[in-house]
């Protein structure tokens, strides 16, 4: 019996046939958008918004 993984690499390489260039360019901005919230956001109010948001998307973050 041979188990197959599907590794980070397997899924990029798929994504990367799969998507259409919006959807790819969503993608990234998506993102980037979230790295700025998370890199320059970083007041008490926003980083306490952005935890609660996690923990209803159901991120254990602790």
């Amino acid at each position: 019996m041979t188990t197959t993984t599907d590794t980070v690499t397997d899924r990029i390489a798929r994504a990367g046939t799969t998507l259409t260039p919006v959807q790819t360019a969503m993608v990234i901005g998506l993102a980037a958008a979230l790295g700025f919230a998370l890199l320059f956001l970083q007041a008490p109010m926003a980083h306490e918004s952005l935890h609660d948001f996690r923990h209803a998307a159901g991120v254990v973050c602790h």
